[in-house]
């Protein structure tokens, strides 16, 4: 799996921080609905491992858009009193998986402006 380095810039991903990039990104490449069709796929990076999650449902299906609630518990940091994640460690970006490459938001911007 290949990815870029990259430093944690919040204390940890929320919904909130979910929102927040799907509005800075909303015209561009960087959110699924404008990606999909180019086999983009939601997915969230750990750096501190390396390790790759595919965006999914609860039920462990996969989602199109990105999802906390069927991340492993060894990345939550809150959930809610009914059991749905809240916040993720700060070491966990949101990002997309394309061709067993991970792209950042901007990465997966650039490159669909460029095709």
């Amino acid at each position: 799996m290949m990815y870029a380095q990259h430093q944690p810039s919040a204390p940890a991903l929320t919904l909130n921080t979910l929102r927040e990039e799907n509005t800075c990104y909303c015209h561009s490449g960087g959110v699924s609905q404008n990606n999909g069709h180019a086999g983009f796929r939601s997915a969230f990076l750990d750096l501190a491992t390396g390790r790759v999650f595919l965006s999914c449902f609860a039920n462990g299906n996969p989602a199109p858009v990105h999802l906390l609630d069927g991340l492993p518990d060894e990345l939550v940091l809150e959930r809610s009193t009914e059991g749905r994640i809240l916040a993720i460690k700060e070491t966990v970006i949101a990002g997309f998986l394309r061709a067993e490459m991970f792209y950042t938001r901007e990465q997966a911007a650039q490159w669909l402006a460029g095709h």
